[in-house]
């Protein structure tokens, strides 16, 4: 084949976004950093001293593999539309782009109904032969590592096969620069040697990922997600110990939280922790349940009691005998139906709706509120010994955005959740998505994140990546106050538009002082010859704008330039 050519990178280095004020920088939807080789170098020189050339080789190895695998995913999705070839190479084409080395394509066979594939490229300036000469000198192995894991992982992802590149030459061995050769692994006569510097222990990673989503079937099929209760922060373990301390005893327990928190899986993790996990936990919301239902619903109804009442029936509190009942929104039972729940944490008896007999029941009480219960009694909603008599352990359940540092876990658990739900591979989520999950507000808490999350697992591509778009993280319902489309630009799509529009100019030939006159007299003519709301369209001052058409019009013929001054 003749010359290979790369297309032009435009479109790459565009997808390059630094972020001061936050401290960040963003290759399309993934975090970079912008670091001092002599960093890495010296990271390298530690591995190797310490693990040895082997081991500090497979460690290398497999961080280029990954590397090289976002990369891929982010060239399919760059130039979808290009040519194969056009859109392969924008790996050498990253590659040099992320400063790791000069890519010079020699030679490039790929034939994909035949799955054949041959690559030579060579190498110059490769960081990691610089950073081992400067250590250890000449080396008689190649030792490009972290670059050849790279190759591989990026071929080996946009091919859907698995390729490995093999140095052939490199500086580090004496040569004039470095020579790396692609191939399937099944191609290379030393394939169970080279694979062994790209593997980890696979047979055991897939047992237990197969274990884990077996895990996370039984847990949603059973109602018993456990991924509420996953979190480090401070506030979150300070609600966790008191659940933990309260499970061992008796008290009845208040849970109080914004909508979302998850005070319900609070209130099954507390039953599922004490003596009652093997009888009923009985979950009400009392907020869905009809003012002249809730009292029969609770206490139970005797046939005839009322009309439709053709049948005797027992109530939430008999069919949580022996375990647990949780009362959710709390705040809205009625006042007659207080009364009597005040009577049953008393004496521990129930007594149904048109019954005279009294019935012993055995039931630990868990409430939930999301409305303030001391101003409901000063209003007189809600019963003054009852509050008393609830508030003796209540525990405060931290809101979302409390506890951000806790997001990472969650979502973890709820892509692995939802991607075995709906039977679909997921490898994970950007970086970006996550800047904008941790940025968010989250007014709907823990459900919210919930129901983005399998929002997310169903619009993203097999073996894609959730990326911030699919998560519908908009900037006008986003409350951000820092991080992405704001203070550091990175609303990629109004980036886009912006490029797209400077290419489009730099086409057409303008100069700069034709592209002011055009930009001038648009505006001008839209605000109907109104100079302060045409300075307005512009960013300028009315003086400004005034100067400037005035400067302008001296080299032109004389004309009607009566604008109207408001």
């Amino acid at each position: 084949m003749g010359t290979i050519k790369y297309p032009e990178n435009h479109d790459l280095r565009r997808l390059v976004r630094f972020s001061t004020e936050d401290g960040l920088i963003w290759l399309a939807e993934n975090r970079m950093l912008l670091m001092h080789v002599a960093s890495l170098s010296s990271l390298r020189k530690e591995l190797i001293d310490s693990i040895g050339l082997d081991g500090a080789r497979r460690i290398l190895t497999r961080m280029g593999f990954a590397s090289g695998q976002r990369d891929a995913e982010l060239a399919r999705k760059i130039r979808n539309d290009q040519s194969f070839m056009d859109a392969f190479m924008s790996g050498p084409q990253l590659h040099m782009l992320e400063g790791s080395v000069l890519v010079k394509p020699v030679k490039l066979e790929v034939d994909l109904e035949s799955s054949h594939f041959y690559g030579e490229f060579i190498w110059e300036h490769s960081w990691e032969d610089e950073a081992h000469l400067s250590e250890y000198g000449q080396h008689a192995e190649p030792v490009c590592w972290m670059q050849i894991g790279y190759a591989s992982g990026y071929t080996s992802s946009f091919l859907n096969r698995f390729v490995v590149f093999k140095e052939v030459e490199c500086t580090a061995c004496g040569t004039e620069h470095c020579r790396i050769v692609g191939k399937p692994i099944d191609e290379w006569e030393d394939a169970q040697e080279l694979a062994t510097y790209f593997e980890g222990p696979t047979i055991l990673n897939q047992m237990l990922e197969l274990k884990s989503q077996v895990d996370v079937l039984r847990s949603s099929i059973e109602q018993q997600d456990s991924f509420n209760l996953i979190g480090t922060s401070k506030s979150f373990r300070h609600a966790y110990e008191l659940i933990r301390k309260a499970a061992s005893t008796q008290v009845s327990v208040l849970l109080l939280g914004e909508t979302g928190v998850g005070k319900e899986r609070f209130a099954r993790a507390l039953h599922d922790a004490s003596a009652r996990r093997d009888k009923p936990f009985v979950a009400v919301n009392c907020a869905a349940l009809p003012h002249d239902l809730i009292e029969s619903e609770l206490f139970g109804a005797e046939k005839g009691a009322f009309t439709g009442a053709h049948t005797s029936r027992i109530g939430k509190f008999e069919r949580a005998d022996g375990g647990t009942l949780f009362l959710d929104e709390i705040g809205e039972l009625p006042l007659a139906a207080q009364a009597k729940l005040l009577r049953v944490l008393q004496e521990g008896e129930i007594e149904r709706l048109g019954d005279v007999r009294t019935r012993k029941v055995n039931v630990r009480l868990i409430a939930a509120t999301n409305v303030d219960l001391c101003a409901a009694v000063k209003e007189g909603r809600f019963r003054l010994d009852l509050y008393y008599r609830l508030n003796v352990y209540p525990v405060e359940i931290p809101p979302l955005r409390d506890r951000t540092a806790d997001i990472p876990q969650l979502v973890e658990a709820m892509i692995t959740k939802y991607a075995t739900l709906h039977e679909k591979r997921i490898s994970g989520i950007t970086d970006k998505a996550m800047v904008g999950l941790k940025a968010y507000n989250w007014p709907g808490n823990i459900r919210e994140l919930e129901n983005m999350i399998e929002r997310g697992v169903i619009l993203t591509p097999v073996d894609g990546y959730i990326e911030i778009d699919h998560l519908h993280l908009s900037l006008d319902t986003q409350p951000l106050e820092s991080g992405i489309g704001m203070k550091g630009q990175l609303d990629h799509a109004q980036a886009d538009l912006h490029f797209s529009l400077c290419d489009t100019i730099l086409a057409s030939g303008l100069t700069m002082e034709q592209l002011e006159e055009m930009l001038m007299e648009t505006s001008v003519n839209r605000a109907s010859g109104n100079l302060s709301q045409a300075a307005r369209m512009l960013g300028l001052t009315r003086p400004q704008l005034s100067y400037r058409l005035k400067r302008l019009n001296a080299d032109k013929s004389e004309g009607d330039t009566s604008y109207t001054e408001h």
